[in-house]
């Protein structure tokens, strides 16, 4: 199965979540989508490489969904397959004074990847027309209007600095969320991820997904697609993001640049006695 085409919101397309199934699997077992995902993050440990000694290209990979849907999963157990060299990874925080005198993007640009690099955002500047619709922190006039400099933005990036964009929704159920608060719970070494707010939350539940539904129709494009990931089981989640990835990277036709010296005359005069 092809991932990609699975699982990606087609152009324009509306998506009801509630008629996506978050416990997907493909049938598959775990064990069997673990050597496949293996697999699959060795070819994303040698693309890097290529992107990183070319820098021809630069991705941006883009992580979003309820708390605990696990994108510090994904960060760990596919993106960390590659070299953290060439990779670095965003948080966005509430705005400082200094970012709320700009627009809402300012400082989302100043973390777009350069070329040779992949840039992750562990959330991203989709909050902004995420949290601040759900909590009406701004006017839907304002808000509304971000759509059309979102996708400007991700046009920019895609055509000034030939970055390929992939946009991931890790999709959990609601009962799946409150299972994994309560593993937090549970384990000591993951007390410190505990807040109220992760609970309150949950009561906008409804709020979020209609939002993001929007998100989907609105922002899905084929320079900057997104893909709504089952992600209830973490190990069908890593495969499906690290097929995707790699597919994507495959798509970019990266090389490794030529020797920029003479091998044949350094292997002479260091090598051959």
């Amino acid at each position: 199965m092809t991932y990609s085409k699975e699982f990606m919101v087609e152009p324009g397309s509306k998506v009801h979540l509630r008629h996506v199934d978050p416990a997907f699997t493909g049938k598959l077992s775990k064990a069997e989508a673990g050597d496949k995902t293996d697999h699959y993050c060795d070819k994303l440990r040698d693309l890097q490489m290529r992107l990183y000694a070319e820098k021809k290209h630069a991705l941006l990979i883009v992580l979003q969904g309820m708390d605990a849907a696990g994108k510090d999963g994904v960060i760990n157990h596919v993106i960390g397959a590659m070299n953290v060299q060439g990779t670095e990874v965003s948080h966005f925080n509430e705005p400082t004074p200094e970012e709320r005198n700009h627009d809402f993007l300012w400082r989302v640009h100043q973390r777009a990847p350069g070329k040779g690099t992949v840039g992750i955002f562990n959330r991203s500047y989709y909050e902004d027309v995420l949290v601040v619709r759900v909590h009406n922190l701004v006017p839907e006039q304002e808000w509304s209007k971000r759509y059309a400099s979102i996708d400007d933005f991700e046009k920019l990036l895609r055509k000034q600095n030939n970055t390929r964009i992939v946009k991931f929704f890790l999709h959990i159920s609601k009962d799946e969320q409150l299972a994994r608060f309560k593993e937090r719970l549970d384990e000591p070494s993951h007390n410190w991820k505990i807040s109220e707010s992760d609970y309150s939350e949950r009561s906008y539940w409804d709020d979020y997904v209609k939002a993001y539904e929007e998100i989907f129709e609105r922002t899905s494009t084929k320079h900057a697609p997104w893909y709504v990931i089952p992600s209830n089981h973490k190990w069908f989640r890593n495969l499906a993001v690290s097929q995707i990835l790699a597919e994507v990277m495959d798509d970019m036709h990266m090389k490794l640049p030529e020797p920029t010296v003479d091998l044949e005359a350094i292997r002479r005069k260091y090598h051959i006695t």
